[in-house]
């Protein structure tokens, strides 16, 4: 008898202690999943917090910035998930197609531009500049692209932070490539794929002297292939006389490789466009300008390299430029203003900001 209870009451802890594992195990996934859920929701809380933040109208100056708040809250803006808003793509290339209209007037052509026209200067219209026969006959015919129609397009600024960025094959794999001021390329970091590229008459100027030899400008402008050459010939006088240097220089040996003026009235109405805006500097850059029209031409605009300040969102120490540590132009741009601009536009889906190292 005693055997039998011995065996019944052994039966029975055997029961309970089982009945209790069990318990235990269910609770502990349930309280995991609970967690994880938990920390699921406060992160979509936090993204949706800062995407609000970065997307207001309200912008604050860049010098009331706390820059390591600041970087900090951009380094995790980042690492939240990207939400692309077509409407929002859609609404921006009308509004700058209406008042800028980059695919008829971005720069000159036979067909916008007559001869012996009186060109006024984008930055002093009671200055002007005949547009006589024979420059005349070297304007290309068209524009060559239509609003929308370039596909996924990768805007390639300067700046440090593309070292070792791991980006190149990234920008590469773009529809359509835009590069500034003759910067340097490389299939690591920033690619070597070209269709657009700046020239300031500043570089023909100082680094070129083409009346004794053309060799080195055309060498260096080979590079990318036969992508088009654009300069700001009539922004300013002195620039006129160096642009058309460059192009006189370039089109009997690289004829096919375009070079082509910014239409003065398309950067004062991209100006007065962003003035509107509360943007007001002297002059906004070239890089800000060409987002500007990349945001009109194509329909997904991808932004490399535009980071105005000394410490990255990782908030490491960055050279203003990846080839070199000369700083920014401060008399005539206010980049942080425009970056802030950008990181607006990438909150809000209309464009896409890379901070980060680009992964396979």
């Amino acid at each position: 008898m005693a055997v039998l209870v011995l065996r019944w009451i052994f039966s029975l802890l055997t029961v309970i202690i089982i009945s209790q594992s069990v318990c235990l195990i269910y609770n502990t996934s349930y309280s995991h999943n609970i967690g994880y859920a938990m920390t699921d929701t406060f992160y979509q809380l936090h993204c949706n917090k800062l995407r609000e933040q970065f997307s207001s109208d309200i912008i604050k100056p860049a010098k009331r910035i706390n820059i390591m708040k600041f970087t900090q809250d951009v380094s995790n803006f980042m690492n939240c998930p990207y939400r692309s808003n077509t409407s929002e793509r859609e609404l921006n290339k009308i509004r700058l197609n209406l008042y800028c209209n980059a695919t008829g007037s971005l720069f000159l052509t036979k067909h916008n531009t007559a001869v012996n026209e009186e060109m006024p200067y984008e930055t002093n219209m009671e200055l002007t500049h005949k547009i006589d026969e024979e420059l005349h006959k070297m304007l290309p015919e068209d524009f060559p692209w239509t609003s929308g129609g370039l596909g996924r397009c990768a805007v390639v600024g300067s700046g440090g932070i593309l070292q070792n960025s791991s980006c190149g094959p990234e920008i590469d794999s773009a529809d359509f490539v835009i590069r500034f001021n003759l910067a340097p390329v490389n299939d690591s970091d920033v690619g070597v794929k070209t269709h657009l590229v700046t020239i300031n008459p500043s570089q023909i100027e100082k680094n070129y002297d083409l009346n004794q030899d053309t060799d080195p400008l055309v060498k260096h402008v080979s590079m990318y292939g036969n992508a088009h050459l654009i300069l700001p010939a009539f922004s300013y006088l002195p620039n006129t006389k160096y642009a058309m240097t460059a192009l006189q220089a370039l089109r009997p040996i690289r004829p096919q490789q375009p070079v082509v003026f910014f239409s003065p009235s398309y950067l004062r109405n991209l100006d007065k466009f962003w003035k509107l805006r509360g943007l007001k500097e002297i002059r906004l850059s070239t890089g800000f300008m060409l987002i500007n029209v990349a945001l009109e031409l194509c329909e997904d605009v991808h932004v490399y390299g535009f980071w105005p300040f000394d410490i990255d969102p990782q908030q490491r120490q960055v050279p203003h430029h990846y080839y070199d540590d000369r700083g920014p132009s401060r008399r005539k741009h206010r980049m942080p203003e425009e970056f802030l601009r950008l990181l607006r536009m990438h909150s809000q889906g209309a464009l896409t900001l890379h901070l980060q190292p680009c992964t396979a």
